[in-house]
């Protein structure tokens, strides 16, 4: 009955035009109609100009700084909105022409306003501090912007004067064109050979069915997809390689003219992250590499292998757990997932489920995969592409703990400070996802179903906490290699990845050879410091999860303030009035710690 239920969801819709609003993002409470958004976009075109009424005056009152900082406030929100609505237009329908076009003059539009707003930052540093401090005094409400100059006098020594700021600002496209070309060579001109599917015969390989040909359970179908994507990526290593070097340059370049010790200083230094942060993750994942190691253990003998290759980490170690969950059965799953989170919390998540924060089904031309997105002033929203499987309930679980985070923030902090940064973007979700588990492996009928669970959550493990640190240490040392004068040809690229995969997955598996071409298929290393913060965040949320679990309500209460802070202070301390001090290595081995139980538990299963 189940499976029929949802069968007849999924089916819903095949156009978009054809889907039952009910599933649907309620996206009119973001503007009533596209009319609406033009008279908005047309509004922000015309206030752009008034940025230059404030030229030059900065300095000259406490009251003029106040009316500047309003202002741009207003000019941000008004953007944040248009921005939003034509970018989840768009992915409602990536085909529409209509959407296409509202998608890409936003874009245009925000280029614009960076350059319009560009003077302001340096023309503040000019100020002299003790000026700036008798403008708080003399000022009151411009006390709302304190942390922001704090913040900015903080960044000092890296601003530069206003016409090489507005430099800066108009090379942004130049500045992402390696960016840009790997992102046009990988979606559009990057093509396949064909693979073997699961019936034997020929197939397509697309990057969004690779990690389903790699789940399966057909040796041949898993080697087959391996060996042509990587097939595909070493026919142009030279030239990835060419990509990647030259996004490389282009960050230690921005370090170097801003004065930044290195492009990682640079990369940490907007959330004031002590770069300790960063060692203490990789120092802590290979003290507790054995652990890695284990896992792979347990994986070549559950799948009962004589030889464990790169391209069998993927596919489940537990088989034939066939659970289907129709979306009105996930959202009563996760609410008793999270019932530790207390009254407010879960009044606020029903909240999200019965108006139509989410989009629930799959359509033609709809975006792939999910997120939590929105703008300042509204409800946040959700996309999915619900199928029905366990990991959907999860993705529910994950994608509204974002919006849960952005709605306690925006609810709570003033604009200038509601908007959380991207160090601490995945505890929440995550934290969602590691107290939804527990729930479940508690509840699980049998020992095969717990086994089944156990799996979903080593691979979790796996693939956020050691992988994208094995990503991060990657980063770390070519940006390194390249600053002190290093070429980062192919070879060196392919060598140095090849030794990675060997440090983190041990002897118990063959590093295949292809391996080491994995690096050009990471689109997140062209944002240079990125991938270390998915390892950082859910090392975090375990630790929160851990807490919530043992502790109960007075770590909810204490989880709280994290969850309303936004940015009004740094992450770093953020987590800490969570009870999470992330510049110490302690929370990254407590998560080690639950992964080492969880191994446990699998390894008396299998």
């Amino acid at each position: 009955m189940e499976a029929e239920t949802l069968r007849k969801e999924v089916e819903m819709a095949k156009k978009r035009s054809e889907a039952d609003p009910k599933y649907t993002w309620a996206i009119e409470d973001l503007y009533a109609s596209d009319e609406a958004w033009e008279q908005e976009y047309g509004q922000i075109t015309k206030m752009l100009d008034q940025f230059a009424d404030f030229t030059g005056r900065l300095g000259e009152s406490g009251e003029t700084l106040l009316s500047f900082f309003r202002f741009s406030d207003t000019v941000s929100r008004l953007f944040e909105r248009v921005y939003v609505y034509a970018n989840q237009k768009l992915h409602e329908d990536l085909g529409n022409s209509v959407s296409q076009g509202m998608a890409a003059r936003a874009a245009d539009l925000g280029v614009k306003l960076t350059s319009a707003s560009a003077f302001a930052d340096p023309e503040i540093l000019t100020i002299p501090e003790d000026r700036l401090e008798r403008f708080l005094k003399d000022s009151p409400e411009l006390g709302l912007y304190e942390r922001k100059l704090r913040i900015l006098l903080r960044e000092k020594a890296h601003i530069l004067d206003a016409k090489t700021e507005q430099i800066l600002a108009m090379n942004e496209n130049v500045s992402s064109a390696a960016s840009d070309i790997f992102d046009m060579f990988n979606d559009a001109d990057l093509k396949f050979p064909p693979v073997i599917g699961p019936d034997g015969r020929e197939q397509e390989l697309t990057h969004g069915n690779y990690v389903k040909f790699l789940e399966s359970d057909s040796v041949k179908v898993r080697e087959s997809a391996f060996h042509a994507m990587y097939h595909a990526y070493t026919s142009f290593k030279n030239t990835l390689a060419a990509a990647f070097y030259a996004n490389v340059k282009q960050a230690n370049f921005y370090a170097s003219v801003r004065g930044y010790a290195s492009s990682r200083a640079m990369a940490l230094s907007g959330g004031n992250i002590p770069e300790r942060v960063y060692d203490n993750l990789i120092a802590v994942v290979h003290e507790k590499m054995p652990l890695m190691h284990r896992y792979v253990k347990l994986r070549k003998k559950a799948l009962g292998l004589e030889e464990l290759h790169m391209y069998d980490l993927y596919t489940p170690m537990v088989k034939n757990v066939d659970i289907t969950v129709p979306f009105e059965e996930a959202k009563e799953i996760v609410k008793e997932g999270l019932a530790t989170m207390g009254e407010r919390y879960l009044s606020v998540l029903q909240e999200g489920f019965d108006n139509r924060w989410i989009d629930v089904y799959e359509n033609e031309g709809k975006r792939s995969g999910a997120y939590s997105w929105g703008a300042y002033g509204t409800h946040p929203y959700v996309l999915l592409n619900y199928q029905g499987n366990l990991d959907n309930v999860f993705t529910l679980a994950h994608e509204m703990g974002h919006a849960l985070h952005s709605y306690f923030s925006d609810s709570t902090q003033p604009y200038p400070y509601a908007g959380y940064l991207i160090f601490v973007a995945e505890v929440a979700s995550t934290c969602n996802e590691s107290l939804l588990i527990h729930h479940m492996l508690k509840k699980a009928g049998d020992n095969r179903e717990k086994a089944y669970l156990l799996n979903h959550f080593l691979e979790e493990f796996k693939g956020t906490l050691f992988r994208q640190t094995m990503f991060a240490e990657f980063e770390r040392d070519m940006h390194a290699l390249a600053a002190a004068g290093e070429a980062l040809t192919a070879d060196l690229l392919c060598e140095k990845y090849y030794e990675l995969n060997k440090q983190y997955f041990g002897d118990a598996i063959v590093i295949d050879q292809e391996i080491a071409m994995e690096w050009a298929r990471i689109p997140h290393f062209y944002t240079p410091f990125y991938v270390y913060q998915y390892a950082t965040g859910f090392s975090a949320a375990i630790a929160l999860s851990k807490g919530i679990l043992e502790r109960g309500e007075a770590a909810v209460a204490d989880y709280m303030k994290f969850l309303t802070g936004g940015s009004s202070a740094d992450p770093i301390d953020l987590l800490k009035l969570a009870g999470v001090d992330m510049s110490e290595p302690e929370p990254i081995r407590q998560a080690m710690d639950v992964f080492e139980d969880l191994l446990d538990q699998m390894e008396a299963l299998i």
